[in-house]
């Protein structure tokens, strides 16, 4: 426990930790939705996009909540705060979700790779778009707005 400790405290010190965190977190989300989809597609027998569908819907749960509690350390103050913050990180999922099917479909239909490895290239763009958005978009601690009173002036 204490190299872990020593490492996490290296990166946080070199500012490395959140994208290390991010990086750890998405391989296991990637995992999860490989692992579905592998499922569905070869146990199942189920069509591609459905198949694709049910994995992306399980690791962005997972997603989620690995982003939120341990990525960004996102805290929310009401129930409110909460769905506005799930409902941004939806929207830019499904805007992921878009390039994920736009690639599978690219590199399956026109380009006519294995799915498999179609599935590995667009996670790949599918981590770095979704970091992006949750950095930017979705986790982003936005300034306090200070009031100044009269007593202030």
């Amino acid at each position: 426990m204490k190299l872990i400790k020593k490492i996490a405290d290296l990166l946080e010190k070199k500012g490395y930790l959140e994208i290390f965190m991010y990086v750890f977190f998405g391989g296991l989300t990637t995992v999860i939705n490989f692992v579905v989809y592998f499922i569905c597609r070869e146990l199942f027998n189920i069509d591609f996009v459905i198949s694709n569908t049910i994995s992306w819907l399980l690791s962005v749960t997972f997603a989620f909540i690995t982003n939120k509690i341990w990525v960004f350390h996102s805290k929310t103050d009401s129930a409110k705060a909460l769905v506005i913050e799930f409902s941004k990180f939806v929207f830019y999922r499904l805007l992921s979700f878009g390039i994920d099917m736009g690639s599978m479909a690219v590199l399956l239909k026109w380009l006519n790779l294995n799915d498999y490895l179609a599935k590995i290239i667009t996670q790949v763009l599918v981590i770095v778009s979704n970091y992006f958005f949750s950095k930017l978009f979705i986790f982003n601690k936005e300034p306090e707005i200070v009031e100044i009173s009269d007593d202030d002036k």
